[in-house]
């Protein structure tokens, strides 16, 4: 939703149990256009399915956008023919955030979304050791490395190591469509991978200036390096020279490990962009990912930032040790983040948060009186789990559990029916792991790990809420029902206070 089509009047389409919450939240936001809340006759919002909720909802004719819980299952199809017909074929049905809570944040993220995305900086992801590797699994990690977000890919030679196939495997590669460079400063493992089809070299000083002379003609870039024990000032000769041959260039100024030169290294980068401000840099983002004992996602956000701001065009990383896994796809990540903070001159938060991991942006959270109250509407033996800053909650109609101990919780629930029993094991398991992390808890929901969040697990019949309808629906013979289940077992996805 782009601010273009910012909404005017938003229906919301709710249960009995969730709607004092979505009212709170609705009141909070202060939102910018007109909002009517509908409350469907049924209890738990989550049991709604879109053709259900076709069959009764009312929209009025001014709305133009209408939300669903974000757990409701179908598909919106009979929902959107539905409110079509009411309020005209202008109006759109959507599904809300699986947390009703995150209602505000999904119309700020909407409203950017026109604007965001864009990139300039190209990611090249090297095949570490390319010659020890069958052409196939060269081939596979390729693939991998362009699903995830890279531009080039790179194969990697070995010094001192014969590479055959070089040729036969960037033709294969160029001929499924890839651009590809090659790593070597051996002139021959050049030319051959470049008449095969590479048109990025890695790396070019004065040791080997003149395997360059007759790039230009295929169109070839190279990446210039300073000379080996030089400074920047050697850059001067090699730049001259392939400027004379017409040969397209990155500067890579050679970022540093950490304890080795690295804010050295930063202050290098910065004094060769403004000497050629007109020329593009490249940063081997691998020299600190790969070499430094830290989860890659926020040092590769820090770097990108870094290269964001100095001219830097093009990064090279790898993906070899366990903790730099998935650093292509964070680069990418981290370069639209950045440039969309750089250009708009915006702090790059609460604007894509997939590089926050391990700990979650925000907890949502209710509080003791507001759980206590969610309490007293329900009229079922069906636990609710929920965690805050300090506890897991678990509560149902008759019992309100409080703790931090999940084996004591559990002690107190009095259940003993294996299955449900396993499933209360597992909930409260993951209701730890979010508390102790400072993550946000949704009952049978996968927590967030940003970019690395698995989809939701798939609906379990054995585990549907409820055993019989609770007292509220039972008087409502349209209300959907769930399969049959033991008495006291999981809300499940149904959770009477999650979504919409």
């Amino acid at each position: 939703m782009s601010a273009a089509a910012a909404p005017r009047h938003v229906l919301f389409v709710t249960g009995r149990l969730a709607e004092p919450a979505l009212r709170a939240t609705l009141s909070a936001m202060t939102p910018p256009f007109a909002y009517t809340v509908a409350v469907l006759r049924i209890t738990v919002a989550a049991l709604m399915t879109t053709p259900w909720i076709a069959r009764f909802l009312e929209v009025p004719a001014d709305v133009d956008l209408v939300m669903i819980p974000g757990l409701c299952e179908g598909e919106l199809a009979p929902l959107q023919s539905r409110a079509a017909a009411s309020a005209g074929e202008a109006v759109r049905v959507v599904r809300g955030p699986k947390d009703l809570r995150e209602i505000p944040e999904y119309f700020g993220r909407a409203a950017r979304a026109a604007d965001y995305g864009a990139w300039d900086i190209a990611i090249v992801a090297e095949i570490n050791n390319a010659p020890r590797l069958t052409p196939a699994r060269v081939r596979a990690a390729a693939e991998s490395f362009v699903a995830e977000g890279a531009d080039i890919i790179d194969v990697g030679c070995t010094p001192g190591l014969a590479y055959p196939a070089l040729g036969d495997v960037v033709r294969e590669l160029t001929g499924a469509g890839m651009r590809v460079s090659v790593d070597s400063f051996d002139p021959h493992e050049i030319r051959t991978a470049v008449d095969a089809g590479a048109r990025l070299v890695f790396s070019v000083n004065s040791s080997n200036l003149d395997v360059a002379s007759d790039l230009g003609a295929s169109g070839t870039r190279v990446v210039v390096i300073p000379d080996f024990g030089g400074g920047i000032e050697t850059l001067d000769a090699t730049l001259s020279a392939l400027e004379r041959w017409g040969v397209g260039y990155y500067i890579d100024p050679i970022i540093e490990p950490i304890g080795f030169g690295f804010a050295a290294s930063l202050e290098r980068f910065a004094e060769v962009h403004r000497r050629y401000p007109d020329a593009e840099l490249l940063m081997g983002v691998g020299n600190i990912t790969e070499l430094t004992a830290a989860d890659s996602t926020g040092v590769n956000a820090i770097l990108i930032a870094i290269a964001q701001e100095l001219g830097v065009r093009a990064v090279l990383t790898t993906e070899v040790i366990p903790w730099a896994r998935g650093a292509v796809r964070e680069l990418d990540i981290a370069r639209r983040l950045m440039h969309y903070a750089v250009t708009t001159r915006q702090l790059p938060k609460h604007i894509d948060d997939r590089l926050v991991t391990i700990k979650d942006p925000a907890v949502l959270e209710y509080s003791e009186a507001e759980l206590r109250a969610l309490q007293a509407s329900i009229t079922d033996a069906n636990f609710r789990i929920f965690t805050d800053r300090e506890a897991i909650t678990v509560l149902n109609a008759e019992r309100f559990v409080r703790g931090t101990d999940i084996q004591e919780i559990f002690d107190q629930l009095d259940v003993t029916e294996p299955t449900h029993a396993f499933y209360l094991g597992k909930e409260l398991a993951r209701a730890k792991l979010a508390l102790t992390l400072g993550k946000t808890y949704r009952q049978e929901g996968q927590l967030s790990w940003g970019y690395l969040t698995p989809p939701d697990e798939p609906r379990r019949e054995h585990l549907r809420v409820t055993a019989r309808r609770t007292r509220a629906d039972a008087s409502d013979p349209s209300a959907p029902s769930a399969p049959s289940a033991p008495t006291g077992t999981t809300a499940a996805r149904r959770d009477g206070d999650r979504g919409a």
